[in-house]
């Protein structure tokens, strides 16, 4: 809408803070820049302006004429025809009367400072072919280095477009999540609302599924290229099926590698936390997703529920799987606790990872990296002193700043394993050798 109305619609953001991570100002800024926002934003951190406008639901869109009165409200999302239809009648009616003033503005967004890497959202560590992977986010790229930050490849233009061809041609729109299978990486294309594939043997990107538009049929199913998927966040593999984190409706799905069908596997869409059956159970924006195993040593799908604050599990088969909480309550209930079970508190998890019968997971808004034993449902902090920022050294004192994945890189020869980290709001590639307690920046060079 604001590239389409660029001389007749002003939009005015409105940030009523959930978490208390983001209620700080920098904090706001830093997601304003990681979201390329271009319009002036009120922090609305004590929910004065959200009481004003009588509000009770995020998003809510307030319509204000020419005049400054209130003409309209919409609670949630509102799907692009219809708002196109309702603003290009509004601006019709408007002029119609000489009201709109297309004067420019002349507001400029705070520029983002430079770097390697721009919001990196998530990492994939191949520790015996000594590759780390990199979803440059805001770049639109993923950056292919050696695990000691030495550049080999760049896959995509750069270009915020959704383009398959060579690296040099093809494009992606803020990619995250990645899965290595053989040569082949697929790729959670977020912001294109789709899947790709890089043949790393070839050099080469095309799209397994979604269409480029968003979708929001949660009973969707069908060839991969023929169905809309709606903001994937994260992947990963067992047995020839690729399971997808669909953050943008709140659900798991599930696409065959060898037939190319992709169909929901967890959720009915609704925003919740509900347990049960895989398609009566209610997610919360799961982010984060990988596959480990249960208490009889069979696999199950782990993933962070981001909105709900927790860690929770879901089965594989479709028939009798169900969805299940590790730790987290509530929509509502999130904070920065250790422990056991409903006892715990985390804050906005996104990313998580399984690695030798335990998960691991980035407490984003707690800016930390912290331990899970599924057995005993107990969290523990391993990494991270809790405050923002961008410190090395030893594991409990070093600092993040909202970090979002995170990958083991482990070796056949011998080596203690190595867990890399995408500090996302600190545009950087954090390495932790838990066996030593430290951690440290990884220099990325030759890029």
């Amino acid at each position: 809408m604001e590239e389409k109305y660029a001389d007749e619609l002003v939009v005015i953001g409105v940030h009523s803070a959930k978490f208390p991570n983001e209620k700080y100002a920098d904090n706001v800024l830093m997601a304003a820049q990681r979201y390329e926002l271009k319009h002036p934003i009120v922090n609305d951190a004590e929910f004065e302006v959200w009481r004003q406008y009588a509000c009770r639901a995020w998003p809510t869109l307030m319509f204000v004429d020419p005049e400054g009165k209130v003409i309209g409200k919409h609670e949630g999302e509102l799907p692009y025809e219809a708002f196109d239809d309702l603003l290009g009648r509004m601006i019709a009616e408007f002029d119609e009367k000489g009201m709109i003033d297309r004067r420019d503005l002349g507001f400029a967004p705070e520029a983002v400072e430079e770097s390697a890497l721009a919001f990196p959202g998530k990492v994939l560590a191949d520790g015996p072919g000594n590759r780390l992977f990199i979803a440059d986010t805001n770049h639109n790229r993923i950056v292919v280095t050696d695990l000691d930050g030495q550049a080999q490849a760049v896959i995509g233009s750069g270009s915020e477009d959704f383009v398959d061809g060579d690296y040099a041609t093809a494009a992606f729109n803020h990619p995250q999540g990645m899965e290595l299978l053989g040569d082949m990486l697929y790729v959670a294309d977020t912001e294109n609302h789709a899947i790709r594939r890089v043949d790393l043997a070839s050099g080469t990107v095309d799209t397994i599924a979604g269409t480029g538009e968003q979708g929001n049929d949660r009973r969707a199913q069908g060839p991969g290229r023929e169905v809309a998927l709606s903001s994937p966040w994260d992947l990963t593999h067992h047995a020839g099926i690729l399971y997808i984190a669909m953050a943008g409706i709140h659900q798991l799905w599930r696409l065959s590698l060898s037939d190319g069908v992709i169909c929901p596997h967890a959720g009915t869409g609704g925003e919740n936390i509900d347990n049960g059956p895989l398609a009566q159970a209610t997610l919360a924006q799961p982010s984060g997703i990988v596959v480990g195993k249960d208490r009889g040593d069979s696999p199950i799908l782990y993933f962070a529920d981001s909105e709900t604050s927790s860690v929770r599990s879901a089965g594989i088969d479709p028939a009798t799987g169900r969805v299940a909480t590790l730790v987290g309550i509530d929509l509502f209930a999130f904070g920065d606790r250790d422990g056991v079970e409903h006892h715990v508190r985390l804050q906005h998890p996104i990313g998580i990872e399984w690695h030798q019968g335990e998960l691991f997971i980035v407490d984003t808004y707690n800016h930390k990296i912290k331990r899970i034993l599924p057995l005993t449902r107990s969290v523990q902090t391993v990494l991270g002193s809790g405050a923002m920022g961008l410190h090395d050294g030893e594991s409990r004192l070093a600092t993040f700043s909202e970090p979002s994945g995170l990958s083991f890189a482990t070796f056949d020869d011998g080596r203690e394993p190595l867990l890399f980290i995408a500090d996302t709001n600190n545009h950087a590639i954090r390495v932790a050798d838990l066996q030593a307690g430290e951690v440290r920046t990884l220099d990325i060079h030759g890029l």
